[in-house]
């Protein structure tokens, strides 16, 4: 060898460590498995100059190779990966049917025995079974030659797969020779690599599923309650999602700079997830507040039993004048009793019926309403179970059913506000990484508004995030359109539509994003996955855009 032939050897292995050291910062930063596995051969390939190559992954229980990746240049075979070809081959087995080791095959042997295999001619060698490369050879017209597979070990030493290339070749004439020491040398390095970068990976995908589960525990102990919000915590991130991502892809106006990336998804997913995690310190009874007189029960049914009582003794009072004047049998005046009585418990019918409809809630609540449930409450008396005199109604009671509006008193409507001070407190208390920082900023703003005037800090547009923002406006259309909730039927689309116009114009919403909320049919996207038909109706977009 000429000493130019030594200078450019030691010119061209340097230049690999330099690839070498490129390629495990790159893979490092992978967060894609299916593309750090890629990374990792097509690296493999370009540092050694093989033609060809395969990743071979360790299945599950341990018993076999499964093909992951597979690239022949030459013949421009791409399998797996982000090729979009399947591979279809089968697993190669590390044992035989009696369970002893199947050394036969290269990349078996190379799991098995935890040791490089560098094998210079498939056709001569005599220790392996090369029957199949053979058959795949005759198939396509290649000759397979040179070996390397290389055992992938992860940091507490333990085989999690099997780097195999074929043909090496001389980077001048391209002529296929064998690979050399400083081939396997740098394949066994980024071999190395490459399994601290999957098992990390592994770890990192592991982790994140144990989080998300914690979050879907979260939400099933939600949903346990009180089945009436499980729904809602599912709903309100999938239509973040669809609006955020809306917002990504907006070329002009003023929201044309905001960008996501896949951490900043994830991390947005992460806070829709959890933005009403404390909702598990709200009381059920509050939660699912159906009626104004609802706690544990509907104590209309109580009211109904008072209102029974002073019936019966209207009856009674009746029936006993009426035997006073048995003595002068005066029909006339026993009618005039009856009758009066009949007119009374009318009366009476009449308020239960009124008090019935008040206890629903439905419909915002008039002050005429208000005086007369007031009058009711406290002009009627009743005799209680300890036979004490009182008004017929508490004054719980007339509170509860004198609210203007909804279910929920003053005092209730707090407690469940509450949960987004639970939600901000847990939140604060993790010690969220740094791709995941915002979660608790996401996740606690979607009841302020755009005005200051909305809770739990004041916040106004420009102190938020776009990001919770966009949570803002999902978690509002969600609560209209729900179709199960205990108070409520879901909106039709126009009428959900029309409030959110007008909570756009109010301050309540961020403009901008209801703009592309309306523009980009978000609503529309949203309504055929997850409301009802019905509820689908016709709608004027146009009316919705200033």
């Amino acid at each position: 060898m000429t000493k130019g032939e030594t200078v450019d050897s030691v010119d061209d292995l340097l230049r690999r460590l330099e690839q070498l050291n490129a390629i495990g910062t790159a893979l490092s930063k992978e967060r894609d498995i299916t593309r750090l596995l890629e990374s990792i051969l097509v690296a493999a390939k370009t540092i050694t100059h093989a033609d060809g190559g395969t990743l071979y992954r360790m299945t599950d229980d341990q018993q076999a190779l499964r093909f992951e990746i597979l690239r022949t240049d030459s013949l421009h075979i791409a399998m797996g990966g982000t090729s979009g070809n399947p591979i279809n081959f089968p697993n190669l087995p590390l044992r035989d049917a009696e369970g002893k080791h199947n050394d036969s095959l290269v990349a078996a042997y190379a799991a098995l025995n935890n040791q490089t295999v560098n094998i210079a001619d498939a056709y001569t060698e005599a220790n392996f079974d090369f029957s199949g490369t053979r058959l795949f050879d005759e198939r396509t017209g290649y000759r397979s030659q040179s070996f390397l597979a290389v055992p992938m070990k992860d940091h507490e030493g333990d085989v999690i797969g099997v780097l195999q290339l074929i043909n090496a070749k001389h980077p001048q004439t391209g002529e296929v020779v064998s690979f050399s020491s400083a081939d396997q040398s740098l394949a066994e390095s980024l071999a190395s690599q490459a399994a601290i970068a999957i098992t990390n990976r592994n770890l990192m995908t592991q982790l994140e599923a144990l989080f998300e589960s914690f979050i879907s525990l979260i939400n099933l102990a939600i949903d346990e309650k009180s089945h009436y919000t499980g729904g809602h915590c599912q709903r309100v991130p999938a239509l973040t999602m669809m609006l955020a991502e809306a917002v990504n892809a907006t070329q002009g106006g003023p929201l044309a700079d905001f960008t996501m990336d896949d951490r900043d998804r994830y991390e947005l997913k992460i806070a829709g997830l959890l933005h009403d995690c404390g909702k598990v310190t709200t009381p059920v009874h509050v939660v699912d507040k159906a009626t104004k007189l609802q706690t544990l029960f509907d104590r209309m049914q109580l009211v109904d039993t008072r209102f029974e009582v002073l019936k019966r003794d209207l009856e009674i009072t009746a029936l006993r004048e009426q035997l006073a004047l048995r003595e002068v049998r005066d029909a006339t005046a026993e009618a005039d009793v009856m009758s009066t009585a009949r007119t009374a418990i009318d009366a009476l019918n009449d308020d239960r019926e009124f008090l019935r409809k008040a206890n629903q809630g439905g419909e915002f609540m008039k002050d005429a309403d208000i005086e007369r449930v007031r009058q009711i409450g406290t002009g009627a008396r009743w005799r209680n179970t300890d036979g004490v005199e009182s008004d017929f109604l508490t004054a719980e009671e007339i509170e509860n059913l004198t609210i203007r509006a909804g279910t929920l008193t003053a005092g209730e409507r707090d407690i469940i506000n509450y949960h987004i001070v639970a939600t901000i407190k847990m939140l604060e208390q993790l010690p969220w990484p740094k791709h995941l920082k915002n979660v608790p900023e996401y996740a606690g703003g979607h009841h302020e508004r755009m005005d200051g005037k909305g809770y739990p800090k004041g916040l106004t547009r420009e102190q938020m995030s776009v990001q919770a923002r966009v949570m803002g406006i999902a978690d509002i259309f969600e609560a209209l359109t729900a179709r199960d909730r205990p108070y409520k039927q879901g909106m039709k689309l126009s009428q959900a539509m029309g409030i959110m116009h007008k909570f756009r114009t109010g301050g309540h919403i961020d403009p901008d994003l209801f703009d592309i909320f309306v523009q980009e049919q978000v609503y529309l996207r949203y309504a055929q996955q997850f409301l009802d038909p019905w509820q689908i109706d016709e709608v004027n977009p146009q009316a919705w855009v200033n």
